[in-house]
């Protein structure tokens, strides 16, 4: 069921599509351990009910920490170096459902000219080796700021962060004491532009946009665009087993160098 699990988040796909990947695919079948000669493919509601199983007895964090723990044993370690980040996951806006309304746990904020409706994930990334750290599902009109504390795992040596953590260096320090503050600082003025301290932006820049190759795998490989369920509990819970898939799919290399594969 595990393993069915993952394959549901590799693939995008909801609890009858799982299901019927099973039995259209050989090489699925294989990698979940289903026989068909055996036994039948589990259905979409023995599937639902381990996610749930799952969600009741908050695993989602688990799996992530235990993921990180098993790199860590073939040499892919977390240093002292962290970007924060975080993305907007979309939600449905539409009202046609059974409460006629839409999820009250998400909210709408804009980006540029443009709303959004939906959550926000929010990461701590490793700048040296990408490792999602920590994550954390708020909301898509929740300041990125608000939950840098939580971001950070206390041995940091740097932090790096786009604007949106400008004015942060209290925290940093305060979660962090041994952390200098890389965030980006503000550039432009009524008066023109400090072309000094956007020079040293640009330089940040090269570290902090380490952090889009996660988001690039969680979006453009697992296809994790939008949220699935309704509530930030259970889409918390998706996240946190995302990021650990999402960390096993950047180390792949290196874990196969490991095992001598």
């Amino acid at each position: 069921m595990r393993r069915m699990y993952f394959l549901q988040q590799w693939f995008n796909l909801s609890d009858p599509a799982v299901e019927e990947a099973l039995y259209d695919s050989a090489v699925t079948r294989q990698f979940v351990g289903v026989d068909l000669g055996h036994e039948p493919v589990p259905d979409e509601t023995t599937v639902c009910k381990f996610r749930h199983l799952l969600e009741e007895h908050k695993l989602g964090e688990k799996i992530l920490g235990a993921v990180n723990l098993h790199l860590q044993t073939r040499g892919v370690r977390i240093t002292t170096g962290t970007i924060v980040d975080a993305t907007i996951l979309h939600a449905p806006t539409s009202t046609k459902n059974r409460e006629q309304q839409r999820d009250p746990e998400m909210h709408q904020t804009k980006k540029g000219n443009q709303w959004y409706f939906g959550m926000k994930a929010h990461v701590g990334v490793d700048s040296k080796t990408k490792i999602i750290h920590t994550a954390v599902a708020t909301a898509a009109n929740v300041a990125d700021s608000t939950v840098l504390a939580d971001l950070l795992h206390g041995e940091e040596t740097r932090v790096w962060g786009d604007q949106a953590y400008r004015g942060q260096t209290e925290v940093i320090q305060e979660c962090a004491p041994l952390a200098q503050d890389h965030t980006h600082r503000r550039y432009r003025y009524k008066n023109g532009i400090d072309e000094q301290e956007r020079a040293k932006n640009r330089t940040k820049s090269s570290v902090r946009s380490k952090v889009e190759h996660p988001f690039q795998v969680m979006k453009l490989k697992f296809g994790f665009v939008k949220v699935r369920y309704r509530g930030l509990k259970k889409n918390a819970h998706q996240l946190f087993v995302i990021c650990g898939l999402v960390n096993l799919f950047l180390s792949r290399k290196k874990l196969m160098l490991a095992t001598g594969a």
